[in-house]
């Protein structure tokens, strides 16, 4: 009995899981902190290695963004990203006006956001190239455990679009689905923002028309039938009348913001922010 309550004592406390369209050969599925071999499994192997179906010689590329999955630049290096943001929410437990979650345009709100919301405290855990599965793992793994936000901003699946030619647009609307219902899930009574994903690049680029397709593909999943979950669409504030992106508000990779399109976004955020 004694050995069997240091064993439960060592081991970190696991969140709750959804049930994932697939279980993967991952050794610690959720909960903070890694244990060494789930450390290892995320260090040592590259994504592609640890996506869904890989474990048993398959292609499953229509899970991939339903599945949580570390990401990976490399080493440690995204790891510790996701592990600087673990330091910031165990830093920030409790209640918090907004936490923000996505990809690098997440992250990038930076002093943009002290500008449009000084008032609001704001926890950050965006993370540079990161997909809707990668997402999913931080939210699994220590990524907002602690936190009681009274509104969640969520924008993600842009990175995703690299690998539409394999998963397809539905499949990627499915993982901002999944990233929905974890969020759901972790905070039953916050309110929650999803933004479908800003356009980029030009129209009739694969990369434009897929972000299209796949915002598209979310109006059937009816993600706001939840009376505290808003569907933010922002794709006619950021293009012109003939599909092409208003370059002011990008940088000049056509991707991310520039100050005054982060300005836009504050502006169609602010009404849906004011949280009772």
């Amino acid at each position: 009995m004694m050995k069997h309550s240091i064993l439960l004592a060592i081991l970190p406390l696991a969140a709750s899981a959804l049930d994932y369209p697939h279980i993967s050969a991952e050794p610690q599925k959720t909960g903070w902190p890694l244990m060494v071999n789930e450390r290892a499994y995320v260090v040592d192997k590259p994504e592609y290695d640890r996506r869904p179906g890989r474990e048993s010689n398959k292609h499953l590329p229509q899970l991939w963004p339903q599945v949580p999955t570390a990401g990976h630049f490399g080493g440690d290096s995204w790891l510790k990203l996701h592990e600087a943001h673990v330091k910031t929410v165990q830093e920030n437990k409790g209640p918090v006006d907004v936490l923000l979650v996505g990809d690098s345009i997440t992250i990038q709100w930076g002093e943009s956001w002290k500008k449009h919301f000084p008032d609001r405290k704001a926890v950050n855990i965006g993370i540079g190239g990161d997909k809707t599965q990668n997402v999913l793992w931080r939210l699994d793994h220590g990524g907002v455990e602690g936190l009681q936000p009274k509104a969640i901003v969520l924008m993600i699946g842009n990175n995703n679009m690299f690998f539409t030619p394999e998963t397809g647009v539905e499949a990627a609307a499915k993982g901002i689905e999944m990233c929905l219902k974890n969020l759901r899930e972790k905070f039953p009574a916050a309110v929650i923002i999803v933004a479908k994903i800003l356009p980029a690049h030009t129209p009739g680029n694969r990369f434009y028309e897929d972000i299209k397709k796949t915002n598209a593909a979310l109006d059937p999943l009816k993600l706001d039938n939840d009376s505290n979950v808003k569907v933010l669409d922002l794709w006619s504030d950021f293009t012109n009348a003939d599909g092409t992106i208003k370059k002011d508000l990008f940088t000049p990779d056509n991707i991310h913001l520039s100050p005054a399109g982060y300005a836009v976004y504050a502006q169609r955020l602010k009404p849906l922010l004011e949280v009772k």
